[in-house]
């Protein structure tokens, strides 16, 4: 619908009550609707939903047409990235918001900063999803807010020409609002536990799961050691347990990426439940590490009969047990094609390095079972991509026999290599690193999942070391405020960004010319119009 259009719907509904609501402007209710176009979190569930479908099919039909997002622990940050992908791009086709259970864990926890363990509380997820719509809804009002001022100030001036400019901009609209793919750990408990969790994580906006095959209460970082996963059969029951609560709130075309962390992993809780041989119960325990024994073992063995003979897993002192070395490969496949035959929609492989070779290598297996398999994947800040990718090249240039005398693999980080030959190609094959994975490796999406956690702290720390040293004030003012105004950071108008400007707008429609408004001419504000 127009915005002249839903000016005229309003103006009818104001018209059935003559005498008492004519003080009522029907384009300040059209302004209104348009600036809360969502109303409910499943209003964004649905209409994320479709752009991320839409987005796979893209990249089905090229794998030049990858998404990209960003983590966020705040919904101020969130929109912000918005805001600068508009501002920068034009368009926020193809890119996302992430939100990450370990920027939960250790920045939005009661408890104070906690390692990524599933030990914060898993309502703050979906607060955080909440959160982070709340202010791209923010972002929105406030942008069309100004388009309005701006269709004001063209009728006031008789430039109809600008003025349907204005109008034609604003019925084209395009919303700050963006899927967001959200971490829902391994879902805080059992299946139950995943589909409550999942309920609210979807009626808060989110029309993207993420789910892990990690056991819910020995859940570690996906870079950390000692992870252990849970059989099959109960991954599964929380894919459908995700995939229930979607249908139940009517988003029928909700997406599950199913992560496996078993490249990392190489233990377990459980010895899988097996029917027959050569089910997935049976393969899962074909990756334990066994040994042979005599007779029926040694009292309070678990022993398990492969292909006939009695074997006992190797069992730790925490009563966990662990998988043949060399298997990482192999069950990450299993656990992929498994996870996309029974309703997951993307995957995750949590892999050590950015290495495209490797992703490539499972891919393809697993593409060869299923071909349309995509991945997101975590272009982590765990990785050190600078040591790795050098390491890459150094090691590739090995290869080929090339003369690496100016060059040690023990000192490859050192700030030295930075314009080398080697440095520079690294540094080249980091920045077409989503391109290429996405082309070779089956990737639609590219993540980086702890963005603002990092660039917070590298800003602070910049400004610490200026405003408290001998800069003082100026380390603000050149560094931060200066480059705020000169880079057009909308920003440098906090009290805009707040939403002074839209309560003005408000504070206009209800009471006419005895609004009191913020905006006046002592706004501190008006010095930043130049």
């Amino acid at each position: 619908m127009t915005y002249m259009h839903t000016i005229a719907e309003a103006g009818q509904s104001i018209g059935r009550f003559p005498g008492t609501w004519d003080a009522i402007e029907p384009a300040a209710v059209a302004r209104m609707r348009l600036q809360n176009r969502f109303r409910t979190g499943l209003d964004i569930a649905r209409h994320t939903a479709a752009i991320l479908r839409r987005d796979m099919a893209a990249y089905d039909a090229d794998p030049a047409n990858y998404t990209q997002s960003l983590g966020c622990w705040h919904g101020f940050i969130g929109q912000q990235k918005l805001i600068s992908i508009k501002k920068h791009f034009g368009t926020t086709r193809g890119r996302y918001l992430y939100l990450s259970g370990w920027m939960i864990a250790a920045l939005r926890s009661e408890f104070g900063p906690l390692p990524d363990q599933s030990m914060h509380e898993k309502t703050s997820v979906p607060a955080l999803i909440a959160e982070l719509y709340t202010f791209l809804k923010q972002a929105d009002a406030r942008e069309l807010g100004m388009m309005f001022r701006e269709a004001d100030a063209a009728q006031a001036a008789g430039d109809e020409i600008r003025a349907a400019k204005i109008g034609h901009a604003i019925d084209n609209y395009e919303t700050h609002v963006v899927p967001i793919i959200a971490d829902i750990d391994a879902g805080f408990g059992n299946a139950e536990a995943t589909y409550l969790l999942a309920k609210k994580m979807i009626e808060a906006g989110a029309c993207a799961l993420q789910i892990e095959n990690q056991v819910s209460d020995e859940k570690q970082c996906g870079h950390q050691d000692g992870k252990v996963t849970v059989p099959h059969e109960d991954f599964l029951a929380k894919i459908r347990a995700c995939r229930y609560a979607f249908m139940e709130l009517g988003i029928d075309d909700g997406i599950i990426v199913a992560r496996t962390d078993s490249l990392g992993a190489g233990l377990t809780k459980q010895i899988a439940f097996t029917r027959e041989p050569g089910d997935l119960g049976d393969q899962y325990n074909g990756f334990l590490d066994c040994e042979a024994v005599e007779g029926a073992g040694r009292p309070g063995d678990v022993l398990i009969n492969r292909d006939g003979v009695l074997m006992r897993p190797k069992r730790l002192p925490s009563n966990l047990y662990q998988f043949r070395p060399g298997t990482g490969e192999d069950r990450c496949v299993l656990d992929c094609i498994t996870a996309l035959q029974n309703g997951a929609d993307l995957l995750w492989i949590e892999t050590e390095k950015p290495h495209i070779a490797q992703i490539a290598g499972m891919v393809d297996r697993i593409r060869a079972v299923i071909p349309d398999a995509k991945l997101v994947y975590n272009n982590s800040p765990s990785f050190n991509w600078t040591l790795n990718f050098r390491c890459q090249v150094f090691d590739a240039w090995t290869a080929e026999g090339r003369d690496l005398a100016a060059y040690d693999r023990a000192r490859l980080m050192s700030a030295d290599y930075d314009e080398t030959p080697l440095g520079i190609e690294a540094d080249a094959r980091i920045q077409s690193f989503q391109r290429e994975a996405s082309a070779r490796a089956g990737i639609f999406h590219h993540l980086i999942t702890l963005p603002t956690y990092h660039t917070a702290a590298l800003s602070t720390d910049n400004l610490a070391r200026e405003y408290f040293g001998e800069a003082g004030m100026l380390g603000y003012v050149k560094n931060v405020q200066r480059q705020e105004i000169r880079q057009g950071i909308a920003c440098v108008k906090h009290q805009n960004m707040s939403g002074s400007d839209i309560g003005d707008d408000h504070k206009e429609y209800f009471a006419g010319e005895a609004a009191l408004k913020a905006g006046g001419i002592h706004n501190t504000m008006n010095q930043f119009a130049a």
